[in-house]
């Protein structure tokens, strides 16, 4: 049984708090509370929550201080900040330090529960190479990460493997046997238009003019041969991350 998310609401009305991590417990999932900034980081300290979601205006430590901090502790932290009357300079600030987004209050529950419901689920990546070597290397290195891997080694089965599971990601080689990868780019656009698409290769200077071809089209981004796995997690992080933002973006 997989272990429950766990959330770290910090809110210096004890009642808001109170309530708030009453309704997460409720729903299923495992709540720290924290009253203050300080006290908040310390409670990162001692036992790192999968996200926290956080008053802006606080005695002591303000949300954007802590959030300086918490980011310092854990880069890859989810924090979502809460105000009744944040500026647009409060909110620009608390983005530029790594905020998912402020939420004003009393909060939208529906949307937050909504953001929980995907934040642990497995992240599925597809790797498109007609390298079987190659495919089975990078699953075994993404799955020691944590995500969930699929391979394609046949260009024209991709979409066909896109119906069966949600994919956060597609890692499209260039180069797929007698298969340009561009045109497979292209049928995963006609389809789905927004889908995130990492473009790979090992062919360097030769490939200058697809990798071009295929920013055109709308690739996310492209890597070449061998590939820099921190900067491949990297990515795949941005893209999960906005992802998630978008959920947050209904408030």
């Amino acid at each position: 049984m997989s272990e429950k998310t766990k959330v770290l609401v910090v809110d210096d009305d004890r009642r808001m708090a109170r309530t708030i991590c009453d309704i997460l417990r409720i729903k299923g999932y495992e709540v720290i509370e924290a009253n203050d900034g300080m006290e908040a980081v310390e409670k990162v300290k001692s036992d790192t929550p999968d996200c926290v979601l956080m008053d802006i205006k606080m005695p002591k430590l303000n949300g954007i201080e802590t959030l300086e901090t918490l980011y310092k502790l854990a880069p890859r932290l989810p924090v979502i900040l809460t105000s009744a009357y944040a500026t647009e300079e409060q909110i620009f600030e608390a983005k530029q330090h790594g905020a998912y987004a402020v939420l004003n209050k009393p909060i939208n529950i529906q949307v937050f529960l909504s953001f929980l419901s995907v934040l642990r689920k497995e992240k599925s990546i597809l790797i498109v190479d007609d390298d079987a070597v190659f495919c089975r290397t990078l699953k075994d290195i993404l799955q020691s990460r944590g995500y969930k891997v699929e391979t394609e080694i046949d260009p024209d089965k991709v979409i066909i493997d896109m119906e069966h599971e949600y994919k956060l990601v597609v890692l499209l080689d260039l180069k797929l046997g007698n298969k340009d990868g561009t045109d497979v780019l292209k049928d995963i656009r006609a389809k789905y238009p927004t889908k995130p698409v990492i473009l790979i290769t090992g062919y360097g200077e030769e490939m200058v003019d697809s990798v071009r071809k295929g920013l055109k089209i709308g690739a996310y981004a492209y890597l070449y041969k061998p590939l820099e796995i921190d900067e491949l997690v990297k990515y795949i992080d941005e893209i999960d991350r906005e992802k998630l933002k978008v959920l947050l973006e209904k408030r």
